[in-house]
C-alpha cells in the first residue's frame, strides 16, 4: 500500500478498513458485508479519537507537550476498560501483522524564485513545523535609492536637464510659430524661429503723416448728432405717446401690464 497525497481522512479509513478486516479475518470470518465493516471501522475511528483527545488532556494537565504510556493508561481506565490482558492479547502467536505503508514518491513542486536561502530550525523548534520563508520576506530590504550627493554628477544632471529643456522649448516654438530654413526646400530637422521684423516705438513720432488725409478720415467715420434740443423734444413726444397708450388699452391683470417707465424731467433751455 502507498500513500498518496489524497485526503488524509481517506488514508485512515482505508489503513483502519485493513486493520478491522485482517482481525475478522483471525476470527474465522470468510466474508463480511461492507455495511458491517463500515459501522465497525466508524465505532474503531471513534475509540482511538476518544482516547487520543483524553490522552492530550491528561499530557497537558500535567504541564507536558508530548502524551506518554501514563496518560493514555489513565484515559484508558477513565473510559472503562479493563488493562489486565491487554499485553497478553498484543502478544499472541496468531496475529495479523499489517506492513508499513509505503510512501509514493512525492511531486516534484513548482519551481518558485526564491531570494537567498532558507534559515535553519533553531535546537527547540521541532523539525516537522513549517519552514522559514524566503529571507526577503522578513528581512528589511531597501526599496529606493540612496540620493546621490557628490558634486560632479549634481552639476550634470542639472546641465542635462537645462539642455532638454532649451530643445523643448525650441520644438514648441518652431511647430506654433513661422520657422526659416538655412537650406532650400522645407527643413524639418533643423528648423530656425522666424525673426519678425520689429520697429522701435520713436520711429512713429519721426515719420512726417499726411494731416489732411487724416482729418478727412476722422469726418468720413463722424456720426452727425442732433441737436439737444431737438432730441430732448422728441423724446418727451415718445413718452406721452406712451402714456396715452397705456391709458386706453389696460389690463385687469397686474402680472401682465407692460411696464411703466418713471417720467423724466425736461428742462427746456
Amino acid at each position: 500500500m502507498s500513500v498518496t497525497s489524497e485526503n488524509p481522512t481517506a488514508v485512515r479509513r482505508r489503513v483502519l478498513t485493513l486493520a478491522v478486516s485482517s482481525l475478522l479475518t483471525e476470527l474465522g470470518f470468510d466474508h463480511a458485508d461492507k455495511m458491517a465493516v463500515e459501522t465497525l471501522v466508524e465505532m474503531i475511528q471513534s475509540f482511538l479519537t476518544e482516547v487520543g483527545n483524553s490522552s492530550k488532556s491528561y499530557c497537558e494537565l500535567a504541564g507536558r507537550t508530548e502524551p506518554v504510556i501514563g496518560d493514555v493508561i489513565i484515559a484508558l481506565v477513565n473510559m472503562g476498560y479493563n488493562l489486565d490482558g491487554i499485553q497478553a492479547y498484543g502478544r499472541r502467536p496468531a496475529r495479523t501483522t499489517l506492513p508499513q505503508p509505503v510512501p509514493s514518491a512525492a511531486p516534484k513542486p513548482t519551481n518558485i524564485l526564491q531570494a537567498g536561502s532558507k534559515q535553519k530550525f533553531p535546537s527547540h523548534i521541532p523539525n516537522h513545523m513549517p519552514e522559514f520563508p524566503d529571507p526577503h520576506a522578513y528581512i528589511r530590504t531597501p526599496t529606493h535609492k540612496q540620493p546621490v550627493t557628490e558634486y560632479e554628477a549634481i552639476r550634470e544632471k542639472s546641465a542635462q536637464h537645462k539642455r532638454d529643456l532649451e530643445r523643448a522649448l525650441c520644438k514648441f516654438i518652431t511647430k506654433t510659430n513661422d520657422t526659416q530654413s538655412l537650406f532650400q526646400g522645407p527643413d524639418t530637422m533643423f528648423p530656425l524661429v522666424a525673426v519678425k521684423p520689429k520697429f522701435p516705438p520713436y520711429l512713429d513720432a519721426l515719420l512726417p503723416r499726411d494731416q489732411i488725409f487724416d482729418f478727412e478720415e476722422e469726418n468720413v467715420h463722424q456720426v452727425p448728432r442732433k441737436p439737444k434740443k431737438e432730441a430732448e423734444v422728441a423724446e418727451r413726444k415718445e413718452v406721452e405717446e406712451e402714456d396715452q397708450k397705456g391709458e386706453t388699452d389696460t389690463i385687469d391683470n397686474p402680472y401682465l401690464r407692460p411696464v411703466k417707465l418713471p417720467r423724466k424731467k425736461f428742462k427746456l433751455k
